[in-house]
């Protein structure tokens, strides 16, 4: 713990990081944005010739997309919604009153249709969905969002608040697992570019309560999930950085996502935590980008 407080308090000695007064909820300087914009640029150069379709969806989605998700039975510990004050003249006089006296005012505050976006790729099964059937050459899609998970934490690399890089890819199981095989690999030579030890290991989902107990070894008995690991904090539990997913047909079923011959269409996702993978080149190369390895900022700068 100690080095993860010490980690976090450097980066805010450095203003790489800055504080606003809740764990896991952070500012981040020009210098820090510059690395994350130029890591998104080398993903760019590994996946930008694969012809992906960019869609950027905001930070919010439809509440009623994040029911039929399922992702409150899975994980409602994490899960975020958006509330506003929905109260009239004296309902606002005693929300004042409440604030000026410390006490609880958020009673008016009602929930609204909007639900924080979980993973960049949840707002896109029902848009993919409504467009029809998908070409028996699969689509892929390229996203990224600003994303919500409840988990406070003075672990720099677990904000509540953070971007994630996605691509994702609908098509056959055949098709599907190949993309996630090549994004593996691919991701293993990214980070060996960037000078960082790596290593993939299966992995699992943070299913809540005994149910969800079931759904990760089933996840992990099926090889469902892996993801790219980095020591940032210490070599003995390295950081998620990035997490390469097959969802089986569980998306196509749940969203009605059909190829053209009628088939239920088969999904998979590579998923960057552009955060983490900032972090982790900040705690290995140092917290000035200009003492660097020369190869580093050749492969992020050119």
């Amino acid at each position: 713990m100690d080095m993860q407080v010490s980690l976090l308090d450097r980066l805010f000695d450095s203003g790489l990081l800055i504080e606003t007064g809740v764990d896991g909820l952070y500012g981040r300087s020009g210098q820090f944005e510059d690395v994350i914009a130029a890591f998104e640029r080398m993903i760019d150069r590994f996946g930008g010739a694969d012809g992906a379709e960019a869609i950027r969806f905001p930070p919010g989605m439809a509440m009623s997309y994040f029911e039929k998700s399922g992702y409150m039975k899975s994980f409602p510990q994490l899960a975020g919604t958006v509330h506003s004050f929905c109260g009239n003249d004296h309902d606002h006089m005693g929300l004042l009153s409440c604030m000026e006296e410390g006490k609880d005012w958020t009673r008016e505050q009602k929930a609204t249709n909007i639900a924080l976006t979980p993973a960049a790729c949840y707002p896109l099964y029902p848009t993919v969905a409504k467009r029809g059937p998908i070409a028996m050459t699969g689509g892929l899609y390229d996203l990224q969002s600003y994303c919500f998970r409840h988990e406070p934490s003075r672990e720099p690399t677990r904000q509540q608040m953070f971007r994630m890089r996605e691509y994702v890819c609908m098509g056959t199981e055949h098709h599907v697992t190949e993309f996630r095989q090549k994004w593996m690999d691919r991701g293993v030579q990214m980070m060996e570019e960037l000078g960082l030890t790596v290593e993939i290991d299966i992995a699992n989902d943070p299913f809540f309560g005994r149910a969800g107990r079931l759904l990760a070894n089933n996840q992990r008995d099926q090889n469902l999930k892996f993801e790219l690991l980095i020591p940032v904090n210490s070599n003995a539990n390295p950081t998620a950085c990035m997490s390469f997913n097959y969802h089986q047909d569980a998306f196509g079923t749940k969203w009605g996502l059909n190829l053209e011959d009628g088939s239920v269409a088969h999904t998979a996702c590579v998923g960057f935590g552009l955060e983490r993978i900032a972090l982790a080149l900040f705690a290995h190369h140092g917290l000035d980008v200009k003492v660097w390895p020369d190869a580093v900022r050749t492969a992020l700068w050119g």
